[in-house]
This record gives C-alpha cells, structure tokens and sequence, in this order.
C-alpha cells in the first residue's frame, strides 16, 4: 500500500490522512462540501469558493479531465480540493489536460484517499470551520497552532471582482446590461449573451454615476464570495439604482439586495452547495430542482420590515430561496439558474429579466 504523503486537520483537532495531487503546497481555508455528482471543473473555477477547501461528497473525481470551454473563471481561486478517489487517467476526447495538471498550474492543493462520508457528517454536524491541508510529518500540534493563528480574510469579493471593465458582445444585440462583478461565472454572461444582451462586466466598487454614464437597459448583480455585510459598495449602490433600473441578483446578489432594502442575513450552519436542491417557487407552486454555492441566507422575518416578498423557499430547511420588488422592478434568487441542474428548471429568471428590460 502506497504510504499517506498530505494529511488535513481541522480546527477542533480531526485529521485525515491522505495522498496529494495538484500544488504541492501548505493552505487553509474554511472547509466546505459540495454534493454534486458531475461539474467539478465548474466547481474548481467558480469564484465563490475563494477561502474555501471543498469536499467532494461523490467517490471518484478527475475522470473527465478539464477541457477548456467550460471554466466559469480563467484565474481559479479556490483554496484547495478534498477527494475519495482521484482519477488522473481521463477517459474524454473534450479534455485537455488532467484535473491535477490544472490544480499545479494555478497553485491549488489537494489530497485524496480521504474518508468524505465521514468527514462530510463532521462538517454537517458541528459545521463549517478551518481546515489545514499540510505534510504527513506536519504534528498536530503545529497545525493547531497554525490554524488558531489564522484569520480567513474579509477582502474575498475584491480579491475576484474584475479591476477594469469588459464586455462581451453578442450578434444583433437588443439589450445592454451592465453586471456588477462580485466574482461572476462565466455562465451567466453565456446566458445573457444567448438572449440578445450585450454585457459590459464592471468591478464591485463601480460607483454609480459611471454605471448611470454606460446607459444601461439593466444592472445585473452576480454571485461571490463571502460575507454579503462586508459589500458595502454594492449594498449602497443597490440603494441608488433601485427603481431607475431593472435590476437581478444571483445568489450573493440575491443577498445584497436583500440587505439594501432593509432585510437581514445569517450564516448557517454548513450551507448550501451541490446541484440537487429542491426549491419551491411560491409564485406558482412548483418544484424547481437548483445548483446551489452559498454560505449565507436571508432572514424571513426580517423581509416583513421591507418592500421585498420573498418568491421562492429551500423545501429541505425552509430557507428564503427569492425575493422581489416588483413597484422597482427588482428580483433575485440564492441559487443558481445558469448552472441548469433541472436542467431548464430555472431558465425562466433569465426570461424574465429580459421581459423586464423590454418594459
């Protein structure tokens, strides 16, 4: 048997022994877990795992390899990977390199041979909290210590917001929306694109006198990373256009707008991320199966003291899912519709959106 090179050990003392792929690098991060049964490229590349080590709950990962039309960002930064079984034989005329092979290049750690079912029943039951991927010879002692001396940083949304504007253009174009880039997926502009929007992709602190300059038909506000209290820019810019534009929120979008009316958020326990959600849309009292990446949620009380109604629900914890403005012509959901685990479940927000802009 092969001997444990890379061992991972949380905060409360836990470890697990394992063999490392990717970097070969010292990281912590807060531990998370994603139930998804395929996409972990889309995961690796997606901004709102920055500060964050995410385990795989599904056995075998790497088997597809990563091709390079599917990134949904071309600078990855999450903090590291945790698997069952790696797979570094591909089996995929798309791919075109190895899942590891992308992880060193971008400097992301990883280990495997790592029991997740029950490091993922650890997570759920004391929840999420700070994790060190380290050498074998690495005491326990030493990565306590490490960890306890560590602060996860609140700067996640500037460290992947885009620092200039860009755009992507589409053929006939009849729309232009500007989107406020928290650490957007690529998907979304794919989206808006595919629907006649020609987008330009402006950073988080955009004030709102240049977005106003752009003359935009619509303001989309994208998913990130972290604390949706610590976007104060976004919160403040919200309070300015709401009502001048049509305005759409995913995810950390969904929160910030949230909080720019007056409604409050909450971390929960372990939060919520895998493409396996049911959400009910209380508008029509159907089930929509939902790709979800987030750590905070918005609290239903406190929509009672706003102009938001909340639109969709979590049929597994009754968390707010939706909410809506409709006087300001402001909508948003916590999960995410491009990612089409339905897969044309959710296809409808973006519909929606443009209904609003032809308005």
């Amino acid at each position: 048997m092969k001997e444990f090179n890379k061992k991972i050990v949380l905060e409360d003392g836990e470890e697990y022994y394992g063999y490392g792929f990717g970097a070969n690098i010292e990281s912590i991060c807060e531990i998370v877990f994603n139930t998804s049964m395929v996409g972990y490229q889309e995961i690796v590349s997606d901004p709102s795992y920055t500060y964050q080590m995410v385990v795989m709950t599904y056995p075998l990962i790497g088997n597809y390899g990563i091709t390079d039309e599917d990134y949904e960002t071309k600078q990855p930064t999450i903090g590291g990977m945790i698997v069952r079984e790696y797979n570094d034989f591909p089996s995929n005329f798309r791919y075109t390199k190895t899942l590891s092979e992308y992880l060193e290049e971008n400097n992301v750690p990883a280990i495997s041979g790592i029991d997740t079912r029950k490091l993922t029943r650890s997570i759920r039951e004391k929840g999420s909290r700070k994790v060190i991927i380290t050498d074998i010879n690495t005491t326990k002692e030493e990565a306590l210590k490490k960890l306890n001396d560590y602060t996860i940083p609140k700067d996640a949304v500037e460290k992947v917001s885009c620092k200039k504007k860009w755009y992507s253009r589409t053929a006939n174009a009849n729309y232009n929306v500007v989107a406020i880039d928290c650490g957007m997926k690529l998907n979304i502009v794919r989206n808006l694109n595919k629907r006649g929007c020609n987008v330009t992709v402006v950073p988080y602190n955009t004030t709102a006198k240049d977005i106003i300059d752009l003359k935009p038909d619509g303001i989309f506000l994208s998913n990130g990373p972290g604390n949706p209290e610590d976007v104060t820019e976004v919160i403040s810019l919200v309070k300015e256009l709401r009502g001048k534009y049509p305005i759409f929120g995913i995810c950390l979008g969904h929160q910030m707008i949230s909080l720019a009316y007056g409604a409050k958020t909450y971390k929960l326990k372990f939060g919520h991320r895998g493409g396996n959600h049911p959400v009910l849309n209380l508008e029509n009292d159907k089930i929509e199966i939902t790709s979800q990446n987030h750590s905070y949620a918005v609290n239903e009380d406190s929509l009672k003291n706003t102009r938001l109604v909340a639109t969709h629900k979590n049929i597994l914890d009754n968390t707010i899912e939706g909410v809506e403005c409709k006087e300001d012509k402001v909508f948003s959901v916590q999960y995410h519709p491009e990612s089409a685990p339905g897969p044309q479940d959710s296809g409808y927000l973006f519909d929606k959106f443009i209904s609003l802009l032809k308005k």
